[in-house]
């Protein structure tokens, strides 16, 4: 089976904290919409997505049902449900999907705020792992994503968000001339 990542599992270092996990296909689904929301984390908000109207890229990830079960864990707070695979435009002409398709997904969306913003280690995380798909895969990302005027802090010296993976000075670089026009509100 696959499940669709849209955030933090778009970066394979990152799904590597959780479990092993076979191929990532990067893809667009539509009639979902993303953003930056609160999860039940105590200190920051995370990405999430509920269907309605929209697009929303990311990577479909091969996994075994007990897999399946230790992402659950992580994606505590979301529900998961299984996508009609006529959603799913695949970027990689050549894979064909041949198994059931699950998103983690939230009836509600409850804006990021002070007690808990967006963690600039967290998207770190997420567009270091577009990044290695393409900048316009990241700039996608960024486009598709709603909530970046909600308050975001620059927690890289001491990140806030558990599973930083995958990020490099090239990469921090690359995502601050992306976030230009977003800037953090403290």
């Amino acid at each position: 089976m696959y499940i669709f990542g849209y955030g933090s599992l778009i970066n394979g270092e990152s799904r590597k904290v959780t479990g092993d996990t076979g191929q990532a296909v990067p893809a667009v689904v539509s009639g979902l919409q993303r953003h930056w929301g609160k999860t039940g984390s105590p200190n920051m908000s995370h990405l999430v997505v509920k269907e309605a109207e929209g697009e929303c890229n990311g990577v479909l990830i091969h996994i075994d049902s007990e897999t399946l079960a230790v992402f659950d864990i992580r994606e505590a707070g979301y529900q998961r449900v299984e996508l009609d695979s006529q959603r799913i435009q695949l970027l990689n002409q050549t894979f064909t999907i041949d198994e059931p398709v699950y998103v983690y997904v939230t009836d509600e969306v409850i804006s990021p705020c002070y007690i808990q913003p967006i963690a600039q280690s967290y998207v770190d995380t997420v567009l270091a792992g577009c990044l290695r798909y393409s900048a316009e895969f990241a700039q996608t990302f960024i486009a598709s994503t709603q909530g970046w005027e909600n308050p975001r802090i620059d927690d890289r010296r001491a990140p806030v968000y558990q599973r930083v993976a995958g990020v490099d000075d090239n990469a921090r670089a690359e995502i601050d001339r992306m976030l230009l026009g977003y800037p953090m509100v403290e």
